[in-house]
C-alpha cells in the first residue's frame, strides 16, 4: 500500500487534573474494506528495541474504534460508545489489562477522508486512571511520490 495520505493526531490525557497533549503529523494508508476504514502510520521510538510502531486504528462508523498496535509496543484498545472493555496494552516496559471507556465516538470519515474524535477513560483494576480523547485528521498527501 503507497502511504499517500497525511495524518494528524492530537492526544490529549488528563490524568489528576493535569493535562498532557501530544501531536503527531506523518504519513500513512487510508483504505476502507466492507462498513470499516482503516488508517494506518509508524511511529518510531529511539526508546524501544524495535524502534518501530505500527498503528492502526480501524474504523466502524460511530460506533466502535479499534486501536491495535506491533512493533515494540504491541497493544489492541477497543472504544465501544457506552461499553467498557477490557484490554490488553503494553507500555513498553511491561503489559496491564485495562479497562477502556468511550464516551463519545464521532466519525467524518469518507472515501477521500476526513475526521475522527473519540473520548475514552482508561482504568486500572477498575479505579480510573485517565480521561483521554484522540482526534484524527485524514487528508489526500498532496505531496505524494
Amino acid at each position: 500500500m503507497q502511504e499517500n495520505y497525511l495524518i494528524s493526531i492530537v492526544g490529549t490525557q488528563e490524568i489528576d487534573g493535569e493535562k498532557d497533549q501530544i501531536e503527531l503529523t506523518t504519513v500513512g494508508t487510508y483504505v476502507r474494506k466492507g462498513n470499516s476504514r482503516y488508517i494506518v502510520y509508524h511511529e518510531f521510538n529511539q526508546d524501544l528495541p524495535a524502534g518501530k510502531v505500527t498503528s492502526v486504528l480501524k474504523v466502524e462508523d460511530d460506533k466502535r474504534v479499534t486501536l491495535i498496535r506491533s512493533g515494540g509496543q504491541r497493544s489492541r484498545l477497543v472504544l465501544e460508545k457506552g461499553k467498557r472493555h477490557l484490554c490488553h496494552y503494553d507500555t513498553g516496559f511491561g503489559s496491564l489489562m485495562v479497562g477502556v471507556f468511550a464516551q463519545s465516538i464521532h466519525s467524518d470519515l469518507t472515501d477521500s477522508g476526513g475526521t475522527l474524535d473519540v473520548s475514552y477513560s482508561l482504568d486500572i483494576n477498575s479505579g480510573l486512571n485517565s480521561m483521554n480523547s484522540i482526534f484524527v485528521d485524514v487528508k489526500r498527501n498532496a505531496k505524494k511520490s
